[in-house]
């Protein structure tokens, strides 16, 4: 190979990636990277307020009450059993009560260390996504098939059981669940 090739291959190709990676870093920082309005969003992403969520009082949150996995939840590490056993125990448990109601209830919530769920905020849609209030006692019902701690695993990191964030959702036709989500 030409000495020429070889300086250009092995001196100057770093230099310029070293340059290219220092601009776009810079870029990044100071021109590209949008605003964080603390005031305005003073929370992290899975933020449940704890003094205002439903069965708030029957467990304790662990450690330095850290709350992981906030992003998209546990999903199927956060089962007993795997997700398949949740569904088939709430089909099978959940009774329609002349509940004519269609649309998404949602539930976001806390699972401590110990795999015991609460902190529970409830979300209500319609099929178009927009908020409506469902039937109360529909809603109770599923609140309280969903938060029973026989459902939920422990989950650890580095080797210690963690808190963590999860969400259901209920898609609900006619009264009767259509499916659930994750």
């Amino acid at each position: 190979m030409k000495k020429w090739v070889k300086f250009l291959l092995f001196i100057l190709l770093p230099i310029v990636i070293l340059i290219v990676a220092l601009f776009s870093y810079g870029y990044y920082n100071y021109w590209g990277k949008f605003p964080l309005d603390e005031e305005k969003y003073p929370n992290y992403i899975g933020y449940i307020n704890q003094d205002a969520a439903l069965l708030n009082d029957k467990y304790e949150l662990c450690g330095d009450k850290e709350i992981y996995f906030t992003y998209n939840g546990a999903a199927y590490r956060a089962f007993q059993g795997n997700k398949s056993h949740f569904k088939k125990y709430i089909l099978k448990t959940y009774e329609n009560k002349g509940y004519s109601d269609s649309g998404y209830l949602n539930f976001r919530f806390l699972v401590n260390c110990e795999g015991n769920p609460g902190w529970f905020e409830i979300i209500q849609m319609d099929l178009d996504l927009n908020e409506r209030d469902l039937n109360k006692y529909m809603v109770r019902q599923l609140l309280t098939l969903t938060s029973k701690p026989e459902h939920w695993n422990t989950l650890s990191f580095d080797d210690n059981p963690i808190n963590y964030y999860m969400y259901i959702s209920y898609r609900i036709e006619d009264g009767e669940i259509f499916e659930i989500l994750p």
